[in-house]
């Protein structure tokens, strides 16, 4: 490629960039392997996290030309100064195994490439792994922290540590998380008014819809119908609605659904990082409870759940309960986003007595916490007694014990209650 193409994508990059979590994660991974797969949403900032770290570029998404020759010729597409980056590479798949190659030719360079990618293409013979040449980096809509919309009082990590939260109330009220739903975690959207913010992911899901699904694997899916499983979706979040129920709740003017389609959808609604759901943990349990292993629903930012809804801040605040569903899909965004960079990944607890937990943060040496979530004041209670309920049904020999256990609000001072159990507000968390 040109060197003023490449000068050109590496000066696109933006002066108010916003640090990100993923920035530190990126570097861990150039220095650990030849290439790095930087996979999220469309939108959510993995081409500017990669600008930073990258000293050459080119934009597939973009660049017609470079799409064509690297079509023809994908090694055109590696040309360059390193980390090089290859932004959308799916547009071109077989860049996949010439980087390989180049990885492979090089065993004693680490940080040659970076990949960007909104859609997981089918898997195909000819695109052989990337084992030990790639690691994958997970990117996300900005998590509140990120945004500058808490404190970040209180560390994830340190409460793992053993620290106990000790914060002031951020500030961060009900109409303020109202509008974090909805206008979300997306880079271009932070500071505009929900109004404009809604226009935008209503149009996001539009675009997903009639265009990007197709793009990911060639298939032609029924708009109206797609649009009918978002909303269910929407309905559906931080629940663990069935296919069929989705399939039931989406059925339109031509019946029900097939709820088959219905799991096609989701699965490649998940392949373009629209929706991201939330396994089951399964630990071992000191009682005989039968363990429930049905996934819970998220879209990867509240925001596009209420796009699907059409949900103003005073449509929501006028609905408790879809606030209180879509909060905790707003903390679930956050956690996952905070509990990865500190190497955890996110569950939820159910058996079949009907004890139930939100969010379960289990990291790669074992430790986990239990965490419960509730927007107002007056369900702290609750939540700590589920809390306590699952510290004493799971094996602490075969686990160990919760490292803590937490109600996460949507307000409020972060403190230890007198049973052990912390509260801290969403607007005080960060990694």
């Amino acid at each position: 490629m040109a060197d003023d193409r490449q000068d050109s994508a590496i000066s696109g990059r933006i002066r108010d960039y916003m640090p990100r979590l993923a920035d530190g994660e990126l570097a861990e991974r150039l220095r650990a392997t030849g290439a790095v797969l930087i996979e999220g949403a469309r939108g959510c900032g993995k081409t500017q996290t990669a600008l930073r770290a990258a000293r050459s570029a080119v934009r597939l998404d973009r660049d017609r030309a470079a799409r064509a020759a690297g079509t023809l010729d994908p090694t055109l597409l590696l040309a360059g100064e390193h980390p090089r980056l290859i932004d959308e590479w799916q547009l071109v798949p077989d860049v996949w195994n010439e980087v390989r190659g180049d990885v492979d030719d090089h065993p004693d360079r680490v940080g040659r490439f970076i990949l960007t990618g909104s859609a997981v293409p089918d898997d195909d013979a000819t695109r052989h792994t990337g084992a030990m040449r790639f690691t994958r980096l997970r990117m996300r809509p900005m998590s509140l922290a990120e945004s500058g919309h808490s404190s970040g009082d209180v560390s994830l990590a340190a409460l793992f540590a053993g620290e106990e939260p000790h914060a002031p109330d951020p500030g961060l009220g009900i109409r303020d998380i109202a509008e974090r739903i909805v206008v979300g975690g997306w880079p271009a959207l932070i500071h505009r008014d929900p109004p404009d913010a809604l226009i935008a992911t209503r149009g996001y899901l539009d675009e997903t819809r009639r265009v990007d699904l197709q793009r990911l694997d060639g298939v032609r899916r029924d708009p109206e119908n797609v649009a009918r499983v978002l909303r269910s979706l929407a309905r559906n979040t931080a629940t663990e609605a069935s296919a069929r129920t989705i399939a039931t709740d989406a059925a339109g003017f031509d019946g029900r659904v097939d709820y088959h389609t219905v799991i096609g959808y989701v699965d490649a609604l998940s392949r373009v990082f629209v929706v991201e759901n939330q396994p089951a943990w399964a630990p071992g349990l000191r009682s005989r409870s039968v363990l429930r292993g049905t996934p819970k629903r998220h879209f990867v930012d509240p925001s596009l759940a209420a796009a699907a809804l059409d949900a103003t801040p005073i449509r929501l605040l006028d609905d408790p309960e879809t606030l209180g569903l879509l909060f905790e899909s707003l903390v679930a965004r956050d956690l996952r986003i905070y509990g990865q960079a500190i190497g955890a990944s996110l569950f939820h607890y159910r058996e079949n007595t009907g004890l139930e937990v939100d969010a379960i943060l289990e990291r790669r040496d074992g430790s986990w916490a239990g965490l419960e979530v509730k927007l107002g004041q007056q369900e702290i209670d609750d939540g700590a007694a589920s809390l306590l309920r699952l510290a004493r049904r799971v094996d602490a020999d075969r686990h160990g014990d919760p490292a803590f256990l937490a109600v996460v609000t949507g307000w409020g001072f972060a403190y230890r209650r007198s049973d052990g159990v912390f509260v801290v507000p969403i607007g005080s968390l960060a990694a």
